[in-house]
């Protein structure tokens, strides 16, 4: 199993009041399976997607990522292990706006000091259909070309993990399929275990398994 939650549960307070966001989450994932998760706007999809990636600590319970335990690592820890592992993609795009495409691609390679970086990243933007746009700012690209250069960065370090919050909920609906078809075709290619957090019912069932969240508890 490269993902294991167990009894996840995450309270913050409301006022002075505990307000529970999850409750005791537990489940699998095998190396190269796809998961959704997904439920009604406020059941805790994003927040668990978070802890499951170690950027937020839950209350209690245990994330299990490649057979470490996340939350046995400090902050350090936690982040270096991201670095090994995973990739992400978010509603938002989230790409440095002084940075062009190229540039943005390579961002993580650079950080890990990897030294065909350049070369790895012009790579990645071909996979996306994106190599004439490669000295393009990200004011400069649409909507979905943005979308695909941060998909681009995200599969550059052949992550083990791939994880995903609303991949197309900036997008229009032929776009966001389009998106969708390219993350589905290089999740495949590269063996990636991707797991996503998505309103879209058709986008879910695109996915090898379906997590259901309601007010927190797996139903």
């Amino acid at each position: 199993m490269i993902v294991q939650a167990v009894n996840l549960s995450k309270q913050v307070l409301s006022g002075d009041k505990p307000l529970t966001i999850l409750y005791e989450v537990t489940f699998a994932v095998e190396a190269g399976d796809s998961l959704a998760i997904v439920g009604a706007s406020g059941s805790g999809k994003s927040t668990l997607l978070g802890l499951l990636a170690g950027l937020d600590v839950p209350s209690s319970g245990s994330v299990l990522l490649n057979g470490a335990d996340l939350f046995a690592l400090d902050e350090d820890g936690r982040a270096k292990l991201r670095g090994e592992l995973a990739g992400f993609v978010f509603q938002s795009f989230q790409l440095l706006p002084a940075l062009n495409a190229l540039e943005n691609v390579m961002l993580p390679l650079e950080l890990r000091g990897v030294s065909d970086a350049s070369k790895r990243a012009e790579v990645a933007l071909q996979q996306v259909g994106l190599s004439e746009r490669a000295h393009h700012l990200p004011k400069h690209l649409s909507g979905g070309e943005q979308q695909r250069v941060a998909l681009a960065r995200a599969f550059v370090s052949q992550p083990k993990i791939l994880f995903a919050d609303e991949p197309t909920g900036n997008l229009d609906a032929a776009t966001g399929a389009q998106v969708i078809e390219l993350m589905l075709e290089l999740n495949r290619a590269q063996g990636t275990t991707l797991i996503l957090v998505t309103h879209d019912e058709a986008l879910a069932l695109r996915c090898g398994k379906q997590l259901r969240l309601a007010a927190g508890r797996v139903v």
